[in-house]
């Protein structure tokens, strides 16, 4: 798993979107590929253009967020490890106090994709503030 601090560095050094994306692109292969018996519609997120699957399981011990998340996409895959990153093992209220389009914008992300994929991914962000959502209401 990428931690933020790795993605954030990697942005620093690689000034060109070129070698970006290529770097996005090797995020998406450290994303776990989601078993295909939990690639079902009521995980499916809607409003992606690619087919994108979020599985949230709450840990009760710990109060914890932890996100699977898988995407017939290559590059989303990659978008999908930056989400990781910046979610994945946090509790509710962490995810929902983070400043997501803060770091897409510190990423200058959102400019350098097409406007479908970011609209994919704010769907993502959305469904993820939404389980985190119904988590902290418990």
């Amino acid at each position: 798993m990428t931690d933020l601090d790795e993605v954030r560095g990697a942005f620093e050094l690689l000034d060109d979107w070129e070698d970006r994306y290529r770097f996005i692109l090797d995020l998406g292969r450290s994303v776990p590929e989601l078993d295909p018996e939990l690639k079902t519609d009521e995980r499916l997120v809607r409003g992606c253009q690619s087919l994108v699957w979020l599985v949230p399981r709450l840990d009760a011990e710990t109060g914890r967020l932890h996100l699977t998340i898988d995407s017939d996409a290559h590059i989303v895959r990659g978008l999908i490890a930056i989400v990781l990153a910046a979610y994945d093992g946090n509790g509710p209220d962490e995810i929902l106090d983070f400043d997501i389009e803060g770091l897409f914008s510190e990423l200058d992300l959102l400019q350098h994709l097409s406007p479908t994929r970011g609209n994919g991914l704010r769907a993502m962000v959305a469904r993820i503030r939404s389980v985190a959502e119904n988590a902290a209401a418990v």
